[in-house]
Order: C-alpha cells, then structure tokens, then sequence
C-alpha cells in the first residue's frame, strides 16, 4: 500500500502539488480563524453557590445555611469535592464535578438539589449560583481614580452604572466585580429619641418608609374616545417629598417621615475597598465566558472602555493595565513561536552542511510548513486553540518533522549520484531510482514514526489538570509526526524527482559534501577502534549508566515548573476581627513597602470583597496585584524582597505567589499556596492551636516560605441576649425583639429608589448615635407591646463575646488549613521532610487527622500513570520492532536504545534545574520513542546487508557508515531545532516546553553517541554468538 502511495505521487504530479498547495491555504485560513490562549482551559467543573445570610454570625451561616446545602449537594451524580467558607453575613460553597463532566449538567445537577431542598433553609435566603467562569477567567483588571472634583461617591456610581454595563455589554463577558468606592444609597435614619416623643414605632417608619418607592395601578379611563392609562405616583426621589411623607397623626397632627427621621443620601456599610499604587481607587474585575477568545475579547472591551472614557468626568482616569491577561497570553505565544522559527533556521543549516546542496535542502524543509499547517487545520476541526501547549508540541516536534523527508532525500540523492556514475547506456530512469529509493527504507521509517507515537500514548492517559494541560500538546506533536509522514510519502518523492534527476544537476554533485566526507572518515577510524577495544567501550557505558540511575533516584521532583507571568499576587491577611478602615490602612503600608522595590513599578490593591464575588474573603484579607520588570535580579530575588520589606509591616502575614499559578494552587487544594496542610476536626479553639504547633514544627524546614495558620480564631462580637421574662412583662414578642434588632442596626432595604434608570436601595436603620457603642446599643429604644418605649438594655443583657470570623469545610467537614509555599527546593522533597517531621512531633487527638493538599498531589497521580502507561507503551514498540524484525533478539538490540538516552537525559536535568517534573517525564518518553529510530536504521541495514551475503566484519563497518549520515541529520535536527527552547527557558511562554526540551537534547546526545558506537558492538556479538549457535547445531 505504501509503495502505490508513492508511485501515485510520483504520476501525479499536479494533484499532489494542487494538494500542497491546498493544505498551506487551509492551514493559514485555520490560524486566523483559532482562538488564541496561553493555555488549554484548565478548570474544573465548579458551580458556585453564594447566600447573603442576612448578618448571621459565621457559626449560624454555617449551621443554618452552608451545612444544609452540603448535605443537598453533597454525593450528587460526579461531584467529587464540596468546599465550603462561612463567613459572618455570607456563605459560599464550591461545589466541584469530575474532570470531563460538562459544566451545564453541573449547574442543572445543582440547581435541581437547590429545589429540591424547598423550605430547608431560613425565611427569605436563597442561594445565588455564581455565573460562569473558568480559572483563566479573570481576564482584565480596570482602575477607576478621579482628580479633587469628582468625589468616591461619584466615581463608584459611574462605575456601577457606566462603565460596568457597557463592559458587560461586551460579547464574550461573564461577569464584572466592583469593589471601592462608596456605594450610594437613600437612608432613613431613625431619632429613637424623636420617635419616642411622638409615640411612633419602629414597625410604623417602615411600613411608611417602604411607601417611598412605590406606584400604583389604577386601571384605565376612557374618555372622548380615549384611553388612560390611570396610575399612582408614590415613588420619588426627592429628599423633601420623602421627609413630608405622613407617618401616622397624633393630636389631629401630622406625624411625618422629617419629624421621627433624619432622610439623606449617604453610602452604604463599605465590604471592601481598594487601591492602585497606594491611591484610592475602584477596580472592575471582567471574567469571560469559557470558550471566548481572550485576546479578541480583552480588544473588544478596550475599544469599549475607550470610547466610554470620553464621556466621564475629565478628572476621572481609566487603567485597563493593572492586571491584563493579555499581556502573559501575547508574550507567551510571540516567544513559542520566535523558538519555533529559529528552530527552523538551525534545521535548514544542518541540512545544508550535510547535504551540501540548496535543492535537498528546500525539498526537506518544506515538509516543517506543510506538516505544521497541516497539523493546524486538524487542531481546528478538533475545536482545539493555539495555545502556548499546542504551539509547544509542534515546536518540539520540528527537528522530527524533517526526519522522514530527511532520510528519504538523503537516501534518494545517494542512489541517484550512484546511478548516475554508472555508464549511460547502464543507467536506469531516474523515476524508477527515485520510486525504489523510496520504497527502500520506506517501510524502517514508517514503523519508526510509528514507534515515536505509540511513546506519546501515555501521556492520553493522564486525568485531571494536568491531562488538560497537557494532552493538547500529545495531540500537537503526534499530528505534527503524522502529517511529516504523509508528505514524506507524497509529496517529497515527488520534488525529488522534479529538482534532483537533471544530468547536469547530478554531474556537479556527484561527491559528497566536505562536512559528510570528513565525518565518514573519521567515524571509520573511530568505529574500528571501539571494534577493537569493545569490552572498555561497553564497561564505560554499564558505568554511565548505573551513574545515571545513581542521579535519577537522588533528583528532587515537582508538578509543572513555576510560570515566569511578568507579576505577582500577594495575599494579605490581617488579624480577625480587624475592621475594614484599619485593614485598608496596613494595605496602604504594604504598597508603599511593595513600591520601594526597584524592579515593581505598579501596585493595585482590593480589600474585603465586591458585591457578587465568588472570592470568600473577610474585611481582613487583602490581595495586592504587582507588576514588575526584572532586569539586574532573578524573580526568586525579588520575591524575596518583597518579603523582607513587607515584614516590616506588623500585624499582617502575607504570601507571594503568581497570577496564573495564585489560581492553579487554589483550584487544586482550595488554598493559594503550593502546600496545603488540611486539618479535620470539630473544633475550631483546638484546631487553631494544633495548626500553630504544626506551623512552628514546619517552619524551620529549609526552603519553606510564606508559612501561615488560615485564619479562623474567633473575632469579637457584640451579642444582645433577650431576657424573656423582661419581654413578658414589657409585652414583646420575641418575633418583635428580633424585627427589631434587624431594622435598627444593620438596615433594612425597604425599597428601590430609581433616578432614570439607576436604581438605588432604601434603607432604613437607627442613626449612628444610637449604634456606635456598646453603651449606646444599650440605651436605644424598643417598641413596648402597650405602644411605649423601653430601653434595649432593660429587655436584654448587652455582653461582649467571641465567636469565629470565618469557618472554612471540606466535604462536609470543619476545616483549617496551614498553608505553605516553596522557594529554592523542590515540592517534593519539601512535602516528604514535612510528613516525617509533623509524623515526628505531632500527636493528633482523637477524632482529628491530617490530610496534604497542593500541586504535589497532582505530581504524585501524574507520575504513577505516566509510569505504568510507559511500561506498556514500551511493550508496545517492543511488538512493533518484532512486527518489524520478526527476532526476539534483534527488537532487543533496538531497545538498547533506551537506556542510552537515559544516561543523556538524566545528566541535562542533574545540570539544569535537578528536579524531574511532569514535562521532564514527558521528556523522556518523547526521547524514547525518538531513540529507536537510530537504532532501527542499523539494525535494519545490517539485516539487509548479511541477507546479500556481505560478511560480518563488513556488515558492522559500512552498514554503520552508511547509515551515518541519516543518523546525524535527524538526531541534529532533533537537537538542535530545541536550542532555542533550552536558552530562552525562563522566557513566558517556554516554561512546559523547555524542561522536555532539556531532556530530549541531553538523550539525543547521548543515544546517538552510543548509538552509533555501541549498537555495532552489541550486534556483532548477537551475529558472532547466532553464528557459533548455528554451526553447533548443524
């Protein structure tokens, strides 16, 4: 089949062109159509509850609200993980599906156990399912400041009713978070003192205040042939109209809204705050729909954000620059495929000086653009993106691409020049060369790519994070490997016979190059050397080899590398129970610290959270988004940095990680930290104080950074204990006591007041001079059952307490987490020392056990299946060199090929980074199946040299020359297409790849060094020892 693929090409020469010619207009035409991202969609299947809990307390949220809706959720169809933060006022719920479940049938499944819970939970709170997103989601951080003119007030009621709508007016936008500012709204601020005096009570001022923003519909009126619409007109916006608006009448006298209540515009009870470069400000957080095109989108709402500016505030400033995926995306995607292009280039050289000719030359080369084009078009039907993953397994794939056109030009060029020396009435047509020069070594290299696929086939067997991480690559490289072939077959066999099979041509090249000739020379001389001295030559490479399994054992190991993303996130947390004023303060002093730093040039801070935001954290959490250029300092340096100067702040520990990895870390173990020590147990005193022996056994340990105790000690309450028998006596209901104490203190939301189309809340509570202390709390008034006034603290006791900020739960189970990152050590070997000591100085009660979180776990799932499915990938080539050879021995000779390029791998890792991740497994395998080609080249040409009768001693020594140069071009196109991977290895973008480049290059140095030494000595004494057998048995 394969041989009529070729003589088909060869007849048919406008089809094959045509169909060149096509695949390039395809694959240009599928590029401008892919979506561009810097990596596959990592996220897993997530819905997102959160519930305004009305200003419970963490331990009701958590008992009234969360438990019941993990119990609803909790054991759903695929859901294998149920987090849970209960903070006081809200509660959130992550509930997690298997990796693959569709996010639809996630949020169905979960909406149908919301449902299905009916009155379960308290009067009036109902949870609010999170819009759609993704972990690469947050797209684009926006800045809002405004000059003297325009005040915080303003600027946040531009931003809520401006800028924000127009964003989400923006096709492709999920959803948009505003945090800063102060939120407008009307206010009622009831004089218990004035209500007293005119004998109104708290139940009456609501029910006429919730009158403010209210219409009503009268029917119609027909009249001459008319008809009106009749309404009510009740709703208003006037300060005025409000205050004159009748309470109840005493004495024949109006009671009005003015005369019981001060009526304003003010802001709201601020849940967070924010800043840029230590300046108040707002920041909008955009999030995208999945699936959307991050650049186009981020373009989109750019132009938007642009031509809104134009219409604000000339005082007011937009920063679309503070945080913009973009930004890693561009420059990621730029440096993988700079490193793709100059791979190319050191390809072409290496042709060239070993061909010596410019026509083989091109005709190799062509395959690169055909095959990758290609390759693009069936990634595009596939619905896959061109991401730094898919860029990456193509970039390392171009040394191999070239490898089959390689080896088919060089072995049609060598039997053209042969037959052109002959005498011409001897020659045969030069199709014919070209057809059976094709065929010849067709079938060795067919199995050979074969072979470097079915290597690949482990990494389909990864699950999780980093299977969606990675398999895009797989795909990538195989369908690059796959289309090299296919054109291979077709097309060069085809301009072989077009460029190479003039006379003229062929007289002026009939010597091989001076690079060729000059390695063939040397190589003979070397080859009868190792021949000779076999038994040192194979001693020497058993040494290398156990000295390289010795390394191999020793290296540190990890997940993925870190990421180089241009910017950090730092984490803050402040004591619990610090208020949001004083937590804005510190914020302000850790930006000003931050900015001290030569290489940080930007800083944009949020503090507590927006309205809406899926990010559970407390007045007492800061994240601080910083931008930095590294010039004269490693990143790990300013980091450092960033440490030492932020511990001069007191009171706040904080932790630095980055964007990209910041949200990685948290979508694996729930905690923004490479490690996570999770701690179950009942109770939270004891919980916190077996976290702090946990932190202060670990923290010591060499390499650990940022070690912290999650926050959840208890923060200081205000309670008002109702006295029943005082309520009795006084006639109040306790369903009144507690309507009382909900309108009176935190507000109520009684209505909407509309200006146009902004629609502001209603809010009715006591003025401040009757909540802003405990003493206060205590003499405000409270509706008697008689209609009188009685003071708070005559009914209820007015105690100062303690109770938990938050409360964080893992399936279905309080936890607390001791959070960790690492810096100049592995992950690995920080988690083993971490297990041995706490297994060392940790006695866990009863009822209390400890679980590890973070990215190792997904290196440890990662590198047991890699394993395994090498084990049968290797079983696999073996079946396919014994389909090949059809000798048990002669498969194993090729497999010999394995342990050689480990030697080579395993010293480039020992003398780059020394730590084995995921890529550098990959690696491996990668360089596994590459390894085989060399040795199938050989053996194949010994094969059918002895088949001809050619002896032994001749068979080792011209078969090895002969196969030489094939051997070199492919393995250096190998190599050398990789360089640029290698020595722009800390560039964005290059952070996956390089670590399989590393070990690729260092096992193909190595594999064919020993390769073309070793396998003749390994097969002249199979050949010697299958020849003394056989004369034994004749």
């Amino acid at each position: 089949m394969i041989n009529n693929i070729i003589h088909c090409s060869l007849h048919n020469r406008l089809m094959v062109l045509l169909g060149a010619l096509l695949v390039i207009a395809g694959g240009y035409f599928s590029s401008r159509q892919m979506d561009i991202d810097v990596f596959p969609d990592l996220t897993a299947p997530t819905v997102v509850l959160m519930t305004d809990t009305r200003g419970m307390t963490a331990e009701e949220t958590e008992r009234l609200v969360t438990f019941p809706i993990e119990t609803a959720v909790n054991g759903a169809t695929d859901v294998r993980r149920v987090r849970s933060t209960s903070l006081n006022g809200y509660s959130f719920v992550w509930v997690e599906f298997n990796w693959g479940t569709d996010i639809y049938r996630a949020r169905q499944t979960v909406n149908e156990k919301m449902v299905a819970m009916g009155d379960g939970l308290p009067e009036g709170i109902t949870p609010v399912m999170a819009p759609q997103s993704s972990i690469m989601g947050e797209i684009l951080f926006v800045s809002m400041q405004a000059g003297d003119t325009t005040g915080m007030m303003e600027l946040r009621t531009l931003a809520d009713w401006v800028v924000k709508p127009a964003v989400l007016a923006t096709g492709g936008v999920a959803q948009v978070t505003v945090i800063g500012g102060d939120v407008k709204e009307y206010q009622v601020l009831a004089d218990a003192a004035k209500m007293d005096a005119y004998g109104v009570t708290m139940g009456q001022l609501a029910d006429a205040v919730a009158g403010l923003s209210r219409n009503s519909t009268g029917g119609v009126v027909r009249e001459h042939g008319n008809e009106y619409a009749l309404r009510g007109i009740g709703r208003t916006s006037d300060l005025a109209d409000m205050a004159a608006t009748l309470v109840k009448s005493a004495g024949g006298q109006p009671v009005t809204v003015g005369d019981v209540a001060q009526v304003r515009v003010g802001s709201a009870v601020r849940m967070g705050m924010a800043s840029h470069n230590g300046q108040p400000a707002i920041i909008l957080s955009i999030s995208k729909q999945p699936n959307i095109n991050t650049l186009d989108v981020t373009e989109k709402i750019e132009r938007n954000l642009q031509d809104i500016a134009k219409s604000l505030p000339a005082d007011v400033h937009l920063n679309t620059h503070v945080f913009r995926q973009a930004d890693f995306i561009e420059t990621s995607v730029h440096n993988v495929g700079r490193a793709l292009l100059e791979g190319a280039v050191f390809v072409v050289i290496v042709l060239f000086l070993f061909l010596g000719s410019f026509r083989t030359t091109i005709i190799s080369v062509v395959a690169i653009p055909v095959s990758l084009l290609g390759t693009l078009i069936v990634l595009h039907v596939m619905g896959l993106d061109v991401n730094t993953m898919t860029l990456g397994g193509m970039c390392i794939a171009i040394g191999s691409l070239v490898d089959d056109a390689i080896i088919d030009v060089e072995n049609v060029y060598k039997r053209l020049r042969e037959n052109h020396r002959l005498p011409r009435e001897e020659r045969r047509p030069a199709i014919r060369i070209v057809f059976e020069a094709s065929c010849e070594i067709r079938s060795s290299i067919l199995n050979a790519t074969f072979i470097i696929m079915v290597a690949f086939v482990p990494l389909f067997f990864l699950s999780g994070m980093e299977g969606r991480m990675l398999k895009p690559l797989g795909l990538a490289y195989i369908i690059s490997l796959f289309m090299s072939l296919i054109v291979a077959m077709t097309l060069t066999p085809l301009l072989c016979n077009m460029m190479l099979t003039g006379d003229r041509y062929l007289g002026a090249n009939e010597r091989d190059s001076r690079v060729t000739s000059w390695l063939s020379r040397g190589y003979f001389r070397s080859l009868g050397w190792v021949l000779a001295h076999h038994r040192a030559v194979m001693g020497g490479m058993l040494a290398a080899l156990v000295v390289s399994l010795g390394m191999l054992l020793g290296m540190g190991n990890s997940f993925l590398p870190e990421f180089n993303e241009g910017s950090a996130v730092v984490s803050a947390v402040a004591q619990p129970g610090v208020s949001l004023e004083v937590n804005d303060m510190l914020g302000d002093a850790l930006e000003e610290e931050l900015l001290k730093v030569p290489e940080v040039y930007e800083t944009a801070r949020r503090t507590g959270r927006g309205e809406l935001d899926e990010h559970s954290q407390a007045t007492n959490s800061s994240e601080i988004e910083v931008r930095f250029h590294l010039a004269n300092r490693p990143r790990a340096e300013v980091f450092n940095d960033m440490r030492h100067r932020m511990a001069s702040v007191p009171g706040v520990v904080c932790s630095i990680g980055q964007p990209l990895g910041h949200r990685i870390d948290h979508m694996l173990s729930g905690t923004r930290a490479n490690i996570a020590i999770k701690l179950f147990g009942s109770d939270l005193s004891r919980m916190f104080m077996l976290g702090n022996q946990i932190k202060n056994a670990i923290e010591p340990i060499d390499g650990l950074v940022d070690v912290a105790v999650e926050q959840q000690t208890e923060t200081p309450q205000l309670q008002i204990r109702a006295r029943r028998q005082a309520l009795a006596q006084y006639g109040i209901t306790m369903q009144d006591f507690n309507r009382y104490v909900e309108l009176a203190f935190p507000g109520a939301v009684l209505g909407d007041i509309y200006e146009g189309q902004r629609r502001y809340d209603l809010v009715l509570r006591l003025d401040s001079n009757y909540t802003a202390t405990a003493q206060e709390v205590g003499r405000s008034l409270i509706d008697t059952g008689n209609g009188h006034k009685v003071a708070l603290q005559d009914v209820a006791d007015i105690v100062s307490a303690g109770g938990p900020g938050s409360i964080s739960r893992e399936n279905v189970q309080r936890k607390l987490v001791v959070q960790a990152n690492v810096s100049g050590r592995d992950v690995g070997s920080a988690v083993e020392e971490i297990q041995r000591t706490l297994d060392r100085q940790l006695t866990l009660p009863e009822g209390y056990r400890i679980e590890y979180g973070g990215q190792f776990e997904s290196a440890r799932s990662a590198r047991h299946t890699l394993l395994l499915a090498t084990s049968i990938a290797i079983l696999a080539i073996f079946l396919l060199l014994y389909g090949e050879f059809h000798e048990v021995s002669l498969s194993l000779i090729v497999l010999l090929g394995l342990p050689l390029a480990l030697i080579g791998g395993v010293l480039a890792v020992r003398f780059t980074s020394g730590v084995i991740s995921i890529p550098s497994i990959i690696g491996f395998i990668t360089l596994f199946g590459v390894a085989t080609r060399n040795g199938i080249l050989l053996v194949s040409k010994y094969r059918h040299l002895q088949e001809q009768g050619t002896p032994l001693h001749e068979t080792v020594l011209h078969g090895s020359i002969d196969r030489l140069n094939p051997i070199l071009m492919t393995a250096l196109t190998s190599a050398l297409a990789l360089i640029p991977l290698i020595v722009n290895r800390d560039e964005p973008g290059n952070e996956i790849q390089s670590p399989m480049a590393i070990v690729v290059l260092g096992g193909l140095v190595s594999s064919t060094l020993l390769n073309i030494y070793v396998m003749p000595v390994v097969y002249r004494w199979y050949a010697l020892r299958k020849e003394r057998h056989d004369t034994a048995r004749a």
